[in-house]
């Protein structure tokens, strides 16, 4: 049985897909106002993982004073996010004066080479240690065509279709400092997709009937009253709207069963035409 937790969000894109951290809030399930995409990243893994914790913690330095730190953790664990240069040099100025602070950091390759005595969580003290770690793929081939109608939202209440290209992250624990391979990864990101691609989708409550190749799917709607007859062959009923989201939840539930034991995580970014999309993260818990 797979059993998966949702995390869910939705962004506006420019059309060359990269947002600001200026341009985006980030906020944690407890409400913390998050400075960067790394420290929002770093509490939903810490909330994956079952760890308790509190943001901006304020600790007494053992050289005199106080510093804020990104993350207090289970109450005694500090976790330094580095995003600038600033960050790298608060980093090493606490190091230095409380040298017996249980402190690591995590952040940006260019700001972490800067720091050489810096514990990160993408390094190891040996080859028997536990890592987790996380890549993404984006690709132009991991793409899917589709029609939808979403009953609820007047403009998008009628028969249209996209082309949408799809972003997959992955994050578990890693085997011979790998996730999991890159050609593994596309080829089953790939085979999820082959299940929807050239889809119509539709809410199954609107499901009135069926026979042995058709569906009957009605609906009255905001541009009025709909009753299609749709080829089984060619239709996929979801157990929600046909939103973007609710995309990438079913690509999650898609992929969820092909990924290797190993991986804790899936998230799903969908863009829906080239200035918008969604992003779902689902924790993978695989039972026997």
């Amino acid at each position: 049985m797979i059993q998966l937790n949702f995390w869910f969000g939705y962004n506006i894109m420019p059309p060359e897909r990269v947002v600001l951290d200026s341009e985006v809030r980030y906020i944690d399930g407890r409400g913390n106002l998050l400075r960067s995409r790394a420290e929002f990243t770093t509490a939903k893994m810490l909330s994956h993982l079952g760890h308790e914790y509190s943001y901006d913690a304020e600790v007494k330095l053992e050289g005199g004073g106080s510093a804020k730190i990104d993350f207090m953790v289970d109450a005694g664990k500090y976790i330094e996010v580095i995003d600038s240069e600033d960050d790298a040099a608060k980093f090493k100025d606490i190091r230095e004066r409380s040298p017996n602070l249980d402190i690591i950091a995590v952040g940006r390759s260019k700001f972490a080479s800067r720091i050489e005595e810096m514990e990160s969580l993408f390094l190891f003290d040996g080859p028997d240690t536990l890592q987790t770690g996380s890549i993404f793929i984006e690709d132009p081939s991991l793409a899917f065509d589709y029609a939808h109608i979403l009953p609820l939202v007047e403009k998008c209440s009628v028969l249209h279709g996209h082309t949408s290209t799809v972003m997959v992250e992955i994050i578990g624990s890693m085997k011979n400092n790998l996730v999991i391979d890159f050609g593994d990864a596309k080829r089953i990101i790939k085979d999820a997709l082959s299940a929807i691609d050239h889809k119509f989708f539709i809410n199954k409550r609107y499901l009135r009937k069926e026979d042995d190749l058709h569906y009957y799917v009605a609906f009255e709607g905001p541009r009025g009253y709909f009753n299609l007859q749709v080829p089984k062959s060619t239709t996929y009923l979801l157990s929600g709207e046909a939103t973007v989201e609710n995309l990438s939840s079913e690509i999650i539930r898609l992929l969820a069963p092909r990924m290797p034991s190993s991986v804790q995580a899936l998230g799903v970014y969908i863009y829906e035409g080239v200035n918008k999309g969604a992003h779902i993260i689902a924790g993978v818990k695989k039972e026997q």
